[in-house]
């Protein structure tokens, strides 16, 4: 899965690790959000690497969860869902808006292949200094570089230059910022 090759989305092994990261994502979007301590502690346990200061407004989804790599000062907002079946990286001071996601899974496009559960799954890579607006949707592959703001509602399907204000369906560049 991690190497990006097709592979059987019911294996059994996947199975307890999605259950692992989706009982964990629950159980903090089952908190009182006053408690910051449990909160900070449930979501160190849950994602692969965390910078010291971070925030998540719950609710927050994932699949996997230790697959999800966040840097310093890192913020998102309401609903954010990231399917992290392969690895995503998000660098320092990313701000994410609500309703965002972030998907790294993937189907095959015929039919007959895609009914036997198999699936393929891509990285996502967000540099640093990188705001997303509301409800966008980030695709598995996709590389954004550093100093980008992301209009809301875009749908980002190719890789984003650093340095540059982009929106769309789908995503373009709409000028560059330095």
């Amino acid at each position: 899965m991690l190497a990006g090759l097709m592979y059987d989305a019911t294996d059994p092994a996947l199975l307890k690790e999605l259950a692992r990261g989706r009982g964990l994502s629950h159980k903090y979007n089952q908190l009182d959000p006053s408690d910051e301590t449990a909160g900070r502690a449930l979501l160190k346990e849950l994602l692969g690497k965390t910078g010291k200061n971070f925030t998540f407004i719950q609710p927050f989804y994932c699949d996997y969860g230790s697959n999800i790599e966040i840097g310093e000062n890192f913020f998102a907002n309401f609903h954010l869902t990231i399917l992290d079946e392969a690895k995503v990286t998000i660098g320092d001071n990313v701000f994410i808006a609500p309703n965002v996601s972030i998907y790294t899974a993937g189907h095959p496009v015929d039919p007959d292949e895609r009914n036997t559960l198999v699936e393929y799954a891509k990285p996502v890579t967000i540099g640093n200094n990188v705001w997303i607006g509301g409800t966008v949707t980030i695709v598995p592959g996709v590389t954004i570089g550093d100093n980008v703001t992301i209009g809301a509602g875009s749908v980002v399907v190719k890789d984003i230059p650093s340095d540059c204000v982009v929106a769309g369906n789908p995503c373009k560049v709409i000028r560059k910022i330095r």
